[in-house]
Formats: C-alpha cells, sequence, structure tokens
C-alpha cells in the first residue's frame, strides 16, 4: 500500500510503511548507507506528515517482514496483547504522540499500555517527536527489575562497572573494579567483557568476581558476557553464573549472525532461573543491542536501523531482563556519524525500550573515528540522566583499552549523580554506607576511611 502526501504543492509518495518509516527517520550514516533515507529535508518533512496520520493498528495488519520467515515478527504479534492496545486503538501516530505528552499518560497508565505497543508503534511515533519530548515521555516511565537489589526506581541512577582487562588479568580486572567501587560503581552489574571468548576463562572470571562480591557482601550481580553458549555451559559446570548475557538484533537473521535463537534463549532464562542466586528477584538476563547491528550483517530487510532497533526491544522484553543497553556509539560513524547522531539515536532507543516495558541503559560511547568527542557524551548522560535512564556504562578514565572505544568514566558518572541529585540503587547506598565509602546525609562519596582493609585485600 502506497502512502501520500502533498506538501506545498508537491506530492510525495511512499511505496510502502518500510519506505514511509524508512524516509520519516532523522538524518543518519546507517540509513544513508542502506540506500533508505529520504533524498532530501522536505521529503523527510512530507514522511513525518504522512506517518502522522497512520492509524496505529496499521502496523498490526502490515509486516515489515513476514511472518513466516522471520520469528521476530512473529514474536511480536503473537505476543501483542489486544486488551493493553484498546485503550490506543482508535489512535493515529500523531494522536499517540499527543496522548503519551499529555497528563493523562501517567506512570502506571504507561506500563498498563506497555504490552499493547509493538516496537514499530513506538519506532514510528518517535519519528515525529523531538529530542525533549522523547525525555519528558521516558522520565515518567519506571521499569523496576530485581536481582539482589533494586533497579529501575525513581531518583537513582544505577551504573554497570565495566572492568576489561585486554589479557584478562585478573590482577588488573580486580584493581579496576576497586577503583569503580571506591567511587559508588557496579550497582547495576560488574561486568567483564572477556578478551578470550572461552567456558574455562568465563570460570575463571566468574570465579574471582564472585568470590570478592560474597568476602565484601556486595548486593549487587556480576557477569561474564560471553556468548550464550558458553554460560550455558558454564551453568552445567556449576560456573557462578548471575546473568545471563547476550547481544540481540531485530531480525531472526540479524540474530542468527549473532549464533543464537530465540530457542537458545528461552533454554539459557529458565536455566538460569533455576538456579535461584537472586536475594529479592529472579530477573536474571542481560541484553546489549544497538543501532547498525543488522544493518552490518545485511540482516535488516529493507527497514531503517532505527525501526529494526526496536525490534531488538520486543526479544528482549520476552525474556524478563534485568538490565538491556544500547552500545550507542560502538558500532562506528558508518552507522551513526557524529555526536548529534549518536545523541539523537541513544535518546530513541530509551524511549522506545521504556515504552514497551524494557529496563533500558545505554553505553554513552563513540570510536576514535567518529566525528564525536568526550563533550558529546558528557551533554549525552545528562540528557539521558534527566530521561531517568535506568543505569549507564562507567570504564577506568573512560578509555576501554580492551574493547578501544570511549565511554564515561567513573567520575563522570560520580558527577552525574551529583548534578542530578541521583542515588545509587538503595541496598547498594546501605553497603557503601556501611563500608564507611558513602554518607547518606551529604550524599557524597568519602575517602577510604583509616583501618579500612578493603583497598589492601580486594589488591591481593
Amino acid at each position: 500500500m502506497a502512502y501520500r502526501c502533498t506538501l506545498r504543492g508537491e506530492q510525495y509518495t511512499f511505496d510502502d510503511l518500510k519506505t514511509l518509516l524508512a524516509k520519516a527517520s532523522p538524518a543518519r550514516s546507517g540509513d544513508e548507507l542502506a540506500g533508505l533515507s529520504a533524498s532530501s529535508d522536505a521529503q523527510r518533512v512530507a514522511a513525518r506528515y504522512a506517518l502522522a496520520d497512520l492509524p496505529l493498528d496499521t502496523f498490526l495488519k502490515s509486516e515489515l517482514i513476514p511472518y513466516e520467515t522471520d520469528d521476530v515478527t512473529r514474536l511480536i504479534l503473537d505476543t501483542h496483547d489486544r486488551n493493553a492496545f484498546s485503550r490506543l486503538s482508535s489512535l493515529t501516530v500523531a494522536g499517540l504522540r499527543d496522548w503519551l505528552l499529555s497528563e493523562d499518560a501517567t506512570t502506571e497508565a504507561l506500563a498498563a499500555v506497555a504490552p499493547g505497543i509493538t516496537p514499530e508503534m513506538a519506532a514510528a511515533v518517535s519519528k515525529i517527536m523531538r529530542n525533549q519530548d522523547l525525555m519528558t515521555v521516558s522520565r515518567k516511565i519506571r521499569v523496576l527489575t530485581k536481582f539482589r537489589n533494586t533497579i529501575g526506581l525513581e531518583g537513582c541512577l544505577s551504573t554497570r562497572l565495566q572492568p576489561n582487562h585486554p589479557t584478562d588479568d585478573l590482577r588488573g580486572i580486580a584493581a579496576s573494579t576497586l577503583d569503580g567501587l571506591l567511587r559508588g560503581m557496579g550497582d547495576a552489574v560488574i561486568g567483564i567483557n572477556p578478551a578470550t571468548d572461552s567456558v574455562s576463562n568465563g570460570l575463571a572470571l566468574l570465579e574471582m568476581l564472585d568470590h570478592a562480591r560474597q568476602r565484601y557482601d556486595i548486593p549487587t550481580q556480576t557477569c561474564v558476557l560471553t556468548h550464550v553458549t558458553n554460560t550455558l555451559e558454564i551453568m552445567n559446570r556449576g560456573g557462578a553464573v548471575d546473568l545471563v548475557f547476550q547481544s540481540i538484533a531485530g531480525t531472526q537473521k540479524a540474530n542468527e549472525g549473532f549464533g543464537v535463537s530465540l530457542s537458545i534463549l528461552k533454554e539459557a532464562h529458565e536455566a538460569a532461573r533455576t538456579l535461584n542466586r537472586g536475594t529479592i528477584g529472579n530477573n536474571v538476563m542481560y541484553f546489549e543491542t544497538g543501532q547498525g547491528a543488522a544493518l552490518s550483517a545485511d540482516a535488516h530487510h529493507g527497514v531503517d536501523q532505527q525501526t529494526v532497533e526496536a525490534r531488538a526491544y520486543a526479544v528482549a522484553r520476552a525474556y524478563d531482563p534485568l538490565l538491556v543497553n544500547t552500545v550507542v556509539g560502538f558500532i562506528g560513524p558508518e552507522y551513526l556519524y557524529d555526536g548529534k547522531q549518536i545523541i539523537r539515536a541513544a535518546l530513541e532507543d530509551h524511549f522506545c525500550a521504556k515504552l514497551l516495558g524494557v529496563p533500558m541503559g545505554c553505553d554513552a560511547c563513540y570510536t576514535n573515528h567518529a566525528e564525536a568527542d568526550q563533550d558529546d557524551m558528557d551533554n549525552l548522560m545528562v540528557l539521558l540522566g534527566a530521561a531517568g535512564i535506568t543505569f549507564l556504562i562507567g570504564v577506568p578514565g573512560a578509555d576501554d583499552i580492551m574493547l578501544n572505544y570511549q565511554s564515561l568514566s567513573f567520575h563522570d558518572l560520580l558527577s552525574l549523580r551529583k548534578l542530578l541529585g541521583l542515588k545509587p540503587a538503595p541496598e547498594f547506598s546501605g553497603w557503601l554506607e556501611k563500608m564507611g565509602l558513602y554518607d547518606p546525609q551529604t550524599e557524597r562519596m568519602l575517602d577510604i576511611p583509616p583501618g579500612q582493609t578493603l583497598l589492601g585485600e580486594m589488591a591481593r
């Protein structure tokens, strides 16, 4: 079905829904690389006018990727909650935007409609929203998850402590972990990207992290970000698995490129839940996503990169994850060219995921060949903090020496908490106070108190 809009006397025609969504997207290098982006600002505006008038139920009748050939499409449509959608069923895309920004769209109301919103609906409405619109709505949405602490509470900003090391040296990882803990980092997860992705190495890293966690009774979770099949084997060998990690995407073909399927994710989810390692909850999955992943694998099926990204959140939602984050600038300037595109994409990802009921975080990051710098990341972290981001990722010195990209430092995140008056997860705050590292009255981190043996013991 074709869609049309007349703008200043010129008629614009969009051959199908995929084309309409792609032409309405803000400019980004990935869509240009794929030949999907609007040819002019005028065409982009016309596409947005046409998209705004589209009834929401159109997305339930028009499949961007065929149901018969794509298990993500099947997941989206088979799990769609018609009762939750009934409140929105009479709306257009523009009507959804107006409702989301209205006083009627309370935190409770947004949670109630989340199962009725498809990724394509979320992507569509984001395309006709300004950055401040995305932030305003995202801030109203709270998605709470639990394992050993509570993630996503109002007034809290959790962090992933990422102590990567180029040779997986245990002492180097321990030093980085200590550095982060002393600055109040790690309540979302202490998560390592292993330099050597193997079962034996994963077992060793998890044993070290779990020993430190138990020794100091830290109310957090640990994770080695190895492939899900490795984690399944680690669980079979009795490894200390808190969270199962996997990178995911929004099409079956793209997930196959990651060596994963929905059935494997289900198997891992069920296996991890049977371990019952959580003390206050049992959200056991951790997913990473990122705009451009499907395109880089030639698995986007002609769908624009932001809409494909939103479809990945339907995959995440199916497995009740503790954490999900977009590695927004990690894939490179071929997909998000500069700081402006990275910032816009991060705000879109956060909005779409939260709208679908997914506990969304972000790695505010860029590669060194992108037209971006640390000032862009400063801007992005403040915008995301104001928008109610669930968690952000921190690495020593903002420079990941294993993955060779730039992110946020522990100091950056500590400064952001001070700037916006945000706290760690309450259970983690209590631990920091008990260890003499945090003053809840002034809400500031303290120097290591005299006689505190944490530094020396962890170093050994």
